[in-house]
């Protein structure tokens, strides 16, 4: 399928094609316009004109509840969009467009409930005969870098805040997954939303961003992917609000009150759902104590389960990762991690990496050390939940982590202790509802999604006084 890029209502082409290819079959299933520094000022000049022309909050909010709808008509063709560019399994992909339309219904509530607050001038005695209050106000043209792992719903996190918060946005998709991106502005355009409000420009990212970047005309950076790269953002925008959502080596704590047979039941496929290619996939767990043998055992187990192979077929648990350099390159981090494979370890014939689960890797090993962002799992003996907490907390990363246990002065303790955005008490960490606050600390972000949360870094506070 050939598509247009979206710039100021209009659906234009280039003269230069970027082919998207299946990650399982490397089939080219569709081409989209390249875009360069041109067309990226040319979508700012579109919202910047957008902003100067304001929608209503109850405007946002029917455009918001028109896109959820059609949405939700469209699910299956969004999911079949996904499958093909993404290689995300068909069930995993349904999951993903299913969320999306939660992702923009609760945005459509944020748009209508968006206020301020009263201050209490008369708690003073220079505030007597003084009424004030704030306004949340449009913080101006926002730039969206998305990634290709999660590319509708991902994409919805970025636009649908934006628009609830009154923002034009200029959006570019991942180059490996731009057809989803595409598919939602076909969507918006027939929900009504003004020519301007969304465009999106496919290109290389040095061209695109670096129009972000120095443009100052774009308010708010915001950047789901490599820490690397969101970090560089970040020092080279320092006048900008940059938002970052980046990487994670998700860790599981599970101790001895836990049940072994559930609790692996829920980490396995949280493990290796869509290949492991999410921020909070399962990827370490420290088991305590005499929890560690029964825990691996059924863990093998549930792994072995989980069928590897074509996304498109309704079975298939485990698709491809991205490009055959991602592959590589985890095949490798197995071999050197110092642990014992126990399952998996290898490639399919048709370049499936089989779900894996390694024993008691190095402690220097990146397995253990880095985002693996594949179908990777660890699991180590850990003598104490001292020792657990540590080694969870022993990377750079802090998005979100679990505890799997019985006892609740432990699961608060961890919950204490683990210095992570979020922390899940018998939930797999891989879990996220689409209008709670999702962020990390230290290298894996700096801001908070979800809709609610999501307006507040797109939105400035402005306070009124009017003297009675």
């Amino acid at each position: 399928m050939d598509e247009r890029l979206l710039v100021g209502g209009e659906w234009i082409e280039t003269g230069e094609w970027l082919d998207v290819t299946s990650p399982y079959s490397r089939d080219v299933v569709g081409r989209v316009p390249k875009a360069g520094s041109d067309e990226t000022r040319r979508a700012l000049d579109a919202a910047e004109a957008a902003l100067a022309q304001p929608l209503s909050a109850h405007r946002r909010a029917e455009i918001l509840t028109t896109a959820a709808t059609a949405l939700a008509e469209r699910q299956e063709e969004a999911a079949r969009i996904i499958c093909a560019e993404a290689g995300k399994p068909l069930k995993t992909a349904r999951v993903e467009a299913s969320r999306a339309v939660s992702t923009f219904t609760f945005a459509a509530v944020v748009a209508r409930t968006l206020t301020g607050e009263t201050v209490p001038m008369d708690a003073s005695a220079a505030g007597e005969g003084k009424l004030a209050f704030t306004l949340r106000v449009p913080v101006g043209i926002v730039g969206a870098i998305s990634p290709f792992n999660f590319p509708l719903n991902l994409v919805a996190h970025k636009v649908a805040p934006a628009f609830a918060a009154g923002c034009p946005v200029v959006l570019k998709p991942a180059s490996a997954t731009p057809l989803s991106a595409l598919f939602l502005a076909h969507v918006l355009a027939d929900a009504g939303l003004p020519a301007g409000w969304l465009n999106v420009v496919a290109g290389p990212s040095a061209a695109i961003g670096d129009v972000l970047v120095e443009d100052e005309r774009v308010k708010v950076i915001t950047f789901t992917g490599s820490g690397d790269v969101g970090w560089g953002l970040a020092a080279r925008a320092p006048q900008k609000r940059v938002l970052l959502e980046l990487g994670n080596a998700t860790p599981v704590i599970v101790d001895e009150s836990a049940d072994p047979a559930a609790t692996a039941a829920k980490l396995a496929p949280n493990a290796f759902s869509f290949a492991g290619q999410s921020c909070i996939s399962v990827q370490r767990i420290y088991a305590i104590g005499s929890a560690y043998d029964p825990l691996t055992e059924h863990l093998v187990a549930e792994t072995e389960k989980l069928r590897a192979g074509d996304p498109a077929d309704e079975a298939t648990d485990v698709g491809p990762v991205i490009d055959e350099e991602s592959r590589d390159r985890i095949l490798d981090w197995i071999r050197s991690s110092g642990g014992r494979v126990l399952t998996g370890g290898e490639a399919t014939p048709d370049g499936v990496i089989r779900p894996t689960v390694i024993a008691d890797p190095a402690p220097d090993a990146k397995v253990e050390c880095e985002e693996v962002f594949g179908p990777v799992c660890t699991i180590s003996r850990a003598e104490s939940l001292d020792e657990a907490v540590e080694r969870a907390n022993g990377t750079r990363y802090g998005l979100q982590a679990a505890i799997f246990t019985a006892d609740v002065r432990r699961a608060l303790e961890a919950c204490r202790r683990l210095d992570f955005g979020g922390v899940l008490v018998n939930e797999a960490p891989t879990f996220r509802a689409d209008q709670m606050p999702y962020g990390g600390t230290k290298s894996s972000g700096n801001t908070k999604e979800g809709p609610q949360w999501a307006v507040r870094e797109l939105t400035e506070e402005r306070l009124v006084v009017l003297s009675l």
